[in-house]
């Protein structure tokens, strides 16, 4: 039902409808992923629609004088508002991307309404601060790239008895896919799983492949003395000399607590070693 030969091979051709005033408004629903929203991006240049909102599936929420409508994910169609968006300005698909991850309320209008003025404007459209729609998507996407330096820093790995390195985490934005480089990189010749408590969801790599599972996680593991059975005695053993290593490497008399706080927030506290409580 696509008509990919009536639109042509510029994604431009797509995108530089006046977005506006198309017809009665809708609501779309999607499924919540990135490769959803922007197909639902494809579907409102492709079909002409006057959006109300976009909503992810769970979350629907009637608007008067709106029609709601689903969007069924197309690949094909999020790659070539992808490419478009990419041959326009490598930034501003960053903070597309990164924006979106943080999962804020309204997010996919907001980024809407911020591809629309891109195709429309001039290409430094990321650069006008001025604009308020410009500097809060550029907020977003800097607010989410200080959590995945965080997550990259602070992500502490206990051994289980099956030999697989394990983490929870439970970030403010949807960091996971942003993180999985990083350790497939650093951590190339072990088995981890990053599990995000928050989102139900997380990264197994068995040393070869990564890919995304869902686990029964009953309990939180963190750095306190309670010890689980699902890890190995030696982890704990380790984890207590590297907690008196770094007690004894401080200075009591420089410990500046509210730079330190700041640089490693308290809630990251909980899953690192070097904060056990003994």
């Amino acid at each position: 039902m696509t008509h990919y030969n009536t639109i042509g091979n510029d994604i431009d051709v797509l995108l530089k409808g006046s977005g506006s005033l198309f017809g009665k408004s809708k609501i779309l629903t999607y499924d919540g992923s990135f490769n959803g929203f922007l197909t639902a991006v494809f579907n409102v240049y492709e079909e002409k629609i006057t959006v109300a909102g976009i909503q992810r599936e769970g979350e629907i929420q009637n608007a008067l004088f709106a029609d709601n409508e689903k969007v069924y994910t197309n690949n094909n169609k999020a790659k070539r508002v992808w490419k478009g968006i990419q041959a326009k300005n490598q930034q501003a698909l960053k903070n597309i991307y990164f924006a979106f991850l943080s999962e804020k309320k309204g997010i996919e209008l907001m980024l809407l309404h911020y591809i629309q003025k891109m195709f429309v404007n001039k290409n430094t459209l990321h650069m006008d601060f001025s604009d308020a729609t410009v500097l809060k998507i550029s907020q977003l996407a800097k607010s989410v790239g200080r959590e995945k330096h965080r997550m990259e820093a602070f992500v502490r790995f206990q051994l289980t008895k099956d030999g697989i390195y394990f983490a929870n985490i439970e970030p403010d934005f949807n960091v996971l896919p942003l993180i999985s480089k990083h350790f497939r990189s650093r951590y190339a010749d072990q088995q981890w799983i990053i599990y995000d408590i928050k989102r139900k969801y997380g990264l197994y790599y068995n040393g070869i492949s990564m890919e995304l599972i869902s686990l029964d996680v009953a309990e939180i593991y963190t750095n306190s003395i309670r010890k689980s059975d699902r890890f190995l005695e030696d982890e704990y053993d380790y984890q207590t000399l590297w907690n008196n290593y770094f007690k004894s490497t401080n200075i009591k008399s420089r410990i500046n607590k509210k730079l330190h706080t700041q640089h490693v927030p308290k809630r990251y506290w909980k899953y690192l070693s070097e904060k056990k409580a003994i």
